[in-house]
């Protein structure tokens, strides 16, 4: 399943997103695409099955238990369990998802392909949330002058 450029505008488009696997404690890139997103304008509702809250926000143990519908989800889960986040996140009614370098698995792409789940993977978001900070600008513009920028 080849990741588009019209994928990744898509997905970054919106503004509101569930984000799957930033931790109550803080820590581990979730908590920290969570929060970035947070400073970035998105509105990230965070989904965590037993977290009351995420940074100071209130978390839902579900997609189905958030409080409006989403289209987008970021996973950043271990690739084990990418495919059942994908699977909850496809019957909530979520069109897109994001599976966050290293949470791809070959089973969560072939579920998102059997679900009719846009998926992008094999990309950190924050190189194409914008707007985009130093560091993610500069890898950016690096893998886009080799060529490994979705078009």
């Amino acid at each position: 399943m080849d990741v588009t450029g019209e994928s990744i505008r898509q997905f970054v488009g919106g503004k509101t997103l569930a984000v799957v696997g930033a931790s109550s404690t803080g820590k581990g890139f979730g908590s920290f695409a969570y929060a970035e997103l947070k400073k970035k304008g998105y509105r990230p509702l965070a989904v965590h099955p037993s977290a009351p809250t995420i940074s100071g926000d209130p978390c839902w143990p579900s997609f189905a238990a958030l409080p409006e519908q989403v289209e987008r989800a970021l996973v950043v889960v271990k690739p084990e369990r990418a495919e059942l986040v994908l699977r909850e996140a496809a019957a909530a009614g979520v069109k897109r998802v994001w599976l966050q370098q290293g949470a791809e698995s070959p089973a969560a792409l072939r579920a998102a392909e059997a679900l009719g789940v846009d998926v992008v993977h094999g990309h950190c978001i924050l190189m194409f949330a914008e707007p985009v900070g130093p560091l993610h600008g500069i890898h950016r513009w690096i893998w886009k002058l080799i060529g490994k920028i979705p078009q």
